[in-house]
């Protein structure tokens, strides 16, 4: 799989890392996963988080496409977050909560997407009334985008102001996130792609 931005001045203000890894199945997380994410969650709902300036870096990059990032739109990561602050923070299955896990780490929206509803290039782009709708987003996924029981191809999309991320640093957090459905999901061929 391959990953091509649009040509669009407002997409300058995001970085996207495309990770892509093949597993058996979507099945339930390991216990050292479980453990690993309610102690995160358990961590983040005593703290403010995400700290103010990643916040308003990550509604900025939104806002650059006209997105309006609050209410019921905010990033994921602001709502994985507040999920943990209220203690309804669950574990879905395997390749999710990795996901998850990354972003209640980073405070960085994280898509997570079933490949074979991607085909061969993953596009970014700015969406409108018009247009199609999207698989994933930094916001929220489509139930067509979702991961399925059958799903076996999986294609992990980490968004990032560039004001706070290099495409370097961003790479390392592909590399944790592909590290981390290899050890708890048994992932094989889990990788970074591109950094764009």
């Amino acid at each position: 799989m391959t990953i091509r931005k649009t040509e669009d001045p407002r997409l300058s203000g995001a970085l996207v890392c495309l990770v892509t890894a093949q597993v058996e199945g979507v099945h339930a997380s390991p216990p050292a996963l479980v453990q690993a994410l309610d102690a995160l969650a358990d961590t983040r709902s005593m703290e403010e988080f995400p700290p103010a300036t990643l916040k308003d870096a990550v509604r900025g990059m939104l806002r650059a496409g006209g997105f309006k990032p609050a209410g019921r739109q905010k990033p994921a990561s602001e709502y994985l977050a507040q999920s943990a602050r209220e203690g309804r923070f669950p574990s879905i299955n395997g390749p999710v909560d990795c996901n998850n896990l990354l972003s209640l780490e980073t405070g960085l929206p994280i898509s997570l997407l079933d490949a074979d509803e991607i085909g061969t290039e993953a596009l970014v782009r700015i969406c409108d009334d018009v247009d199609a709708t999207p698989l994933g987003n930094p916001v929220k996924d489509s139930m067509r985008g979702k991961l399925k029981d059958g799903t076996k191809h999986l294609a992990g999309f980490i968004y990032a102001p560039p004001g706070l991320y290099s495409p370097q640093s961003l790479r390392l957090l592909g590399e944790r996130f592909a590290a981390l459905l290899r050890d708890h999901c048994g992932a094989a061929d889990a990788r970074v792609v591109t950094v764009t």
